[in-house]
């Protein structure tokens, strides 16, 4: 079992994770804590016990006891949180509150196998044919049929030999269910449909059954239509009975339904080519719960003329069903199916259970009802249909070779012929092309080129909008005073271009560095060391601080860290002596091999010196402590900065600070002393008990106030984001970056894993290109939607810039379809616009309905999939090329 966790208003379990991290309890002042743990304690923010569980807001209805319903809007991780049964029974047990929402673990897919939690149990509305009551049940998808006659028969107290139930989709009858094993998945039953139940009375029989002429009842069970000598692979029916397998069968003398109610593509489809004057795919989709996101992919690719023509014609005997990275063939079977009742059905709306239940076989993560991202559904599709139809039974094996400062028009046509070895079908001649990839190491300045197939081209959209930053850089050896520099970036720029612009600002050397930190309650939270992570990471309120090394001593292995207490002053005896963090820390590199406390003094002593009042000569020491005067007139002859004037260790052989040496997360430390021996080679964490002492020798204010990165105000200016161009996207996705730190190359020169830079070229453009536009962005920080408009022509895309190959092919390219997002996150919806090329006219696909549209309308910030053809020689653009979607009987 799993359960489900609300974030409530006040973001009950965030504040409870917080909470725990902090390592706080109810025992705060006992023994349970060591003094210095209460201290630390005390002097950051605490956060404060949550209260009890609230998790009515996502229930809908909590009238039917244990079976509660829950919103159907609800995301992972932004709603709710999923905990297991031991979690949940602790936490109920020591904050109370609720409901408790159990939910069952199910195993999902054939082929590839994944434990989901099913948040939400299947929704089944089942009417009672004698009184045309409605009940609505609800079941795991994983019940057999079985169970389902079980719950409805003791609903409504019949005996289950006398009740005969029937898949009620869209009010109209389509299969007898058989009280057997078989599960509601495997039937296709979809979220909230209808079901039909139908009962023996008595020895009477309700209208909805037959007689037969000695009095026996006779079900209106389905009886196999006669066939054509065409199946749905548009061939002779298979030996290996996939058609069989796939379609159910329609009751004899049924007819496909009018164009007022929807068909489903898991009847039987007899296929009738396709004649003059018929006007064939504009036939919407049925949304079947949240299936928007298939049902944009699904148009877009079913107006791809080259499939269209492919799976219209008999393509039976490409089906590879021995392959074992595919489906089986079924998947390829699927799509055809649904292909030929999309472009046969005239404006009929086709509900595609079949379809959808394919998908939860072997993609389990497009399964269930919630919102998916139609790029991913199509990539699944293509890689798919690719290993279905791949005419390579048994694939070679194919050692690769490095390019050795080869040509690259060897190696790209000897990696292309290894590819097609190995991969052979419609997608790999249509879908297909090639890139070049350039590796570099950033050690050794190894060059590794490959040359590899892509199916889509995932483009990012450079941002026009900026921010403004500011970062206080301070020296990491005692240089000079820290300086605050406020920079303007571009917002979607990572920490490396940060860096780049605050060197820029801060006329940092070509022997130094910079390592940038947020420091939190005057602490040092975290080290922004991935150069690739983008800086909405950094939010307007946070304090960032870049520490200047030179490079040499950036190399030493030992980081110390230096935080500030003072003891806080108070007429309260429980306050009293109690100490409170204060300031910056500072961060230094210490390069001995054996640390002893006097190292540590003199590093602290070496970074404060830039703190250093001036004083006058006439300084004395009293009791082995420095005291001086503040000379207001600095260029007096008669006062001098402490350049040379260090706090002096007393007469008992003490240092010049007080020194605590803490463990890794500041919960407790201890005294610094002398001659104490401090490993080196991993970070050091100190506190610096600041007294008056210091404070008479140092400017403490150095220190403090450090600066937010943006002060919202009245005053602040927002930029708006600009429209861009494909081209821009393109420039961007082609232009040489860092490998992020989780994609390391392996270097085969320096025999390590290296973050090389990458440079992307295209060397081999298909004859259908799919951009995909990086609208949406995921962080360990932030999730995000951009809605930025992007500019990308209809006609006469020109690509010849971009292409390092010249093989005398044109690369010019006409718009044919575009798979739409609106909305947000976690939400929003899915429609596509396709071209019938036929007619050289656009069309809009929401779900089920159908509507022509102009085209100068297409273009909107909601593009996220485009799709282009390639413009063959002699063509003129918009003219139809032959694609099997008027046939002659």
């Amino acid at each position: 079992m799993a359960f489900l966790f609300f974030y409530s208003k006040q973001w009950w379990y965030s504040s409870w994770k917080k909470y725990v991290e902090q390592g706080t309890g109810e025992r705060l002042n006992d023994e349970w804590y060591s003094e210095s743990q209460q201290m630390d304690l005390l002097s950051s923010k605490i956060v404060a016990r949550p209260g009890p569980i609230d998790n009515s807001d996502i229930v809908v209805n909590e009238s039917e006891g244990n079976d509660l319903q829950l919103n159907r809007m609800l995301v992972e991780e932004r709603d709710y949180v999923l905990v297991s049964q031991e979690v949940w029974e602790k936490l109920s047990d020591w904050y109370k509150g609720g409901p408790a929402l159990p939910r069952k673990l199910i195993s999902q897919g054939d082929v590839h196998k994944n434990l989901m939690v099913e948040v939400y149990p299947l929704c089944l509305k089942f009417i009672d044919s004698r009184d045309n009551s409605q009940t609505v049940i609800r079941l795991s998808k994983k019940a057999s049929v079985q169970e389902l006659y079980e719950k409805v028969c003791t609903l409504r107290g019949i005996e289950q030999q006398k009740a005969h139930i029937w898949d009620y989709f869209n009010m109209q009858k389509y299969t007898l269910l058989d009280a057997s094993n078989q599960t509601l998945e495997q039937l296709n039953l979809q979220m909230d449909q209808e079901i039909l139940l139908e009962v023996q009375v008595d020895g009477n029989h309700s209208s909805q059954f037959s007689m037969d002429p000695t009095g026996n009842e006779l079900a209106l069970v389905p009886i196999e239509p006669s066939r054509s000598s065409m199946t749905i692979a548009g061939g002779p029916t298979l030996s290996n009975g996939h058609s069989m397998d796939y379609s159910y069968n329609l009751p004899q003398g049924s007819a496909l339904s009018s164009s007022a109610s929807a068909d489903t593509d898991d009847k039987c489809y007899v296929y009738n080519p396709m004649k003059k004057g018929d006007r064939g795919g504009l036939a919407g989709l049925q949304n079947l719960g949240n299936t928007c996101f298939m049902n944009s992919s699904i148009q877009c690719l079913v107006h791809t003329p080259p499939l269209v023509e492919y799976f219209l014609q008999d393509y039976s005997d490409e089906i590879n069903t021995e392959n074992p990275l595919g489906m089986h063939g079924e998947l390829a079977l699927a799509f055809g199916e649904l292909l030929r009742k999309l472009w046969s059905s005239g404006r009929t709306t086709i509900a595609p259970r079949a379809f959808k239940g394919k998908l939860a076989r072997f993609a389990p993560q497009f399964s269930g009802y919630n919102q998916h991202d139609s790029q991913e559904l199509l990539a699944f599709l293509l890689d798919g249909l690719h290993e279905d139809l791949n005419r390579v039974k048994n694939k070679p094996y194919i050692e690769t070779k490095d390019s050795d400062g080869r040509p690259d028009e060897e190696v790209a046509d000897e990696c292309w012929k290894n590819h097609r070895a190995r991969n052979d079908s419609l997608i790999v001649d249509v879908c297909q092309g090639q890139y070049k990839s350039t590796l570099v190491c950033p050690v050794c300045s190894k060059i590794s080129i490959t040359f590899d197939p892509f199916m889509y081209l995932s483009l990012p959209l450079p941002s026009t909008v900026t921010r403004s930053m500011t970062v206080t850089v301070v020296y990491g050896d005692g240089r000079g005073l820290p300086m605050p520099y406020t920079l303007t970036l571009i917002k979607d720029r990572c920490i490396k271009d940060l860096i780049a612009a605050l060197g820029t600002a801060c006329c940092l050397k070509s022997d130094e560095s910079l390592m940038l930190a947020e420091v939190y309650e005057h602490r040092i939270y975290r080290y922004l060391d991935n150069l690739s992570e983008p800086l909405s990471s950094i939010k307007n309120d946070d304090r960032i601080v870049a520490y200047r090394y030179s490079k040499e001593e950036a190399a030493f292995k030992t980081r110390l860290e230096i935080i500030y207490r003072w003891q806080e002053k108070s007429t309260s005896d429980s306050l009293k002596g109690q100490r409170k963090l204060f300031g910056t820390p500072l961060v230094a590199y210490l390069g001995e091999d054996k640390l002893s406390g006097v190292d540590i003094d003199r590093a602290v002593s070496r970074i404060l010196s830039p703190l250093k009042r001036a004083v006058k000569l006439n300084s004395i020491k009293e009791n082995g402590l420095v005291s001086q005067g503040i000379d207001e007139a600095s260029n007096s002859h008669n006062s001098r900065p402490m350049d040379n004037i260090e706090l002096e260790e007393t007469s008992s052989g003490e240092l010049s600070f007080h020194l605590f040496l803490a463990d890794e997360r500041g919960s407790s430390c201890k005294p610094i002393e002398k001659y104490m021996h401090i490993s080196s080679g991993k970070p050091i964490k100190i506190f610096l008990d600041w007294t008056n002492q210091e404070d008479e020798v140092y400017d403490a204010s150095y220190l403090k106030d450090l600066p937010e990165v943006h002060k919202n105000g009245f005053t602040a200016k927002k930029t708006r984001q600009e429209a861009i161009s494909l081209f821009t996207c393109m420039e961007a996705f082609l232009k040489e970056e860092p490998l992020g730190p989780d994609d390391m190359w392996y270097c085969p020169k320096c025999k390590e894993h290296r973050q090389a830079t990458k440079k992307l070229d295209l060397w081999m453009l298909p004859e259908v290109l799919v951009f995909h536009l990086k609208r949406f962005s995921y962080s360990r920080y932030s999730k995000n939607k951009l809605d930025t408009l992007v500019t990308f022509p209809i006609h006469n895309l020109d690509l010849s810039q971009y292409v390092m190959n010249k093989d005398g092919k044109p690369h010019l390219y006409e718009l044919y379809a575009i798979s739409n997002h609106y909305g947000g996150l976690g939400g929003g919806h899915y429609t596509a616009y396709a071209k019938l090329i036929d007619e050289n006219r656009w069309y809009h696909f929401d779900d089920s309905h159908v509507s022509p549209v102009n085209e100068t309308d297409i273009k909107t910030s909601a593009a996220y999939v485009l799709f282009y053809r390639r413009v063959k020689s002699g063509q003129k653009i918009g003219e139809a090329e032959s694609s099997g979607t008027h046939m002659e009987s």
